[in-house]
């Protein structure tokens, strides 16, 4: 308290002054409409600006919740696309599977290497959220991979960028099947082999799941066509296809399991017996 008494007393001119001046400024704010609106116009703008920042503070705080409930939307989104009866026109998946149900379940990327010979990711969901080997794993612009191996709460991705991956795979304009693969060379291509040389491929059409497994519904996107040639054989192409997914940043992932694959490997398997 007497650090504040000798602070007043040291500087009684200048506070004196201030005083004098805030009365003067009081007085001529209260008794000319110019000068009152000016300083309205003043704390409006300043007001302003001290609310947006604070807002902008909460926004960046809340973006955390925000990509969660956005993640869960696209979630609910994707099963009802997936579980769609309609014929729908999407660049991104074909939905003429209706008598197939998908569930989604959301899971973050852990771990991701994408410059070895058999590439495999680790994502935080496993057998206590019922992810088993074989599920199907893709994110909003296409397929990333297949379950491999599952701990209580993890699991490994097989990597479309591994040389033991082979995916079914079609051309979307014509519905020609092939085998999808990866040389090992670059992470941003994969290959398309043992499609017939009859099929019209050119340059920029679209590839995606063909549908004949149990792991993908067909219409997941996966690439475009970069180049392509005919095979030593003279009867297949060879296709280069340029991944939709930088497979070198993946976040985000959706899996994939289909309801009735229990039952259509059992048909499968009595049917090769």
């Amino acid at each position: 308290m007497q650090q504040i008494f000798n602070f007043v007393i040291k500087n009684k001119t200048f506070l004196l002054f201030l005083l004098l001046l805030g009365i003067a400024l009081s007085l001529t704010i209260q008794s000319h409409s110019y000068h009152r609106s000016k300083f309205i116009n003043s704390a409006n703008g300043l007001t302003g600006g001290v609310y947006s920042l604070s807002n902008s503070f909460d926004q960046y705080f809340d973006l955390k919740d925000e990509n969660k409930l956005l993640s869960e939307e696209n979630k609910r989104l994707r099963e009802q696309l997936l579980n769609s009866s309609q014929n729908l026109d999407s660049s991104y998946i074909d939905t003429k599977y209706s008598e197939t149900k998908y569930r989604v379940t959301i899971a973050n990327v852990y771990k991701n290497s994408y410059s070895l010979t058999n590439n495999i990711l680790t994502i935080n969901k496993g057998k206590n959220d019922s992810i088993k080997q074989d599920f199907g794993v893709i994110t909003s612009k296409g397929i990333v991979g297949i379950i491999d191996n599952t701990s209580n709460n993890y699991a490994t991705v097989l990597s479309i960028l591994s040389k033991t991956s082979r995916i079914n795979a079609k051309l979307k304009s014509t519905r020609h099947i092939g085998s999808l693969k990866w040389n090992t060379d670059n992470p941003e291509f994969v290959q398309l082999e043992d499609v017939s040389k009859f099929a019209p491929v050119k340059v920029g059409d679209t590839i995606e799941t063909g549908g004949e497994s149990s792991i993908f519904p067909q219409g997941i996107g996966i690439g475009t066509i970069a180049s392509f040639e005919i095979d030593i054989t003279g009867d297949t192409y060879n296709i280069e296809v340029k991944l939709f997914n930088d497979m070198t940043n993946i976040g985000t992932v959706y899996i994939l399991e289909n309801l009735d694959s229990s039952e259509i490997k059992a048909l499968q398997d009595s049917s090769n017996e």
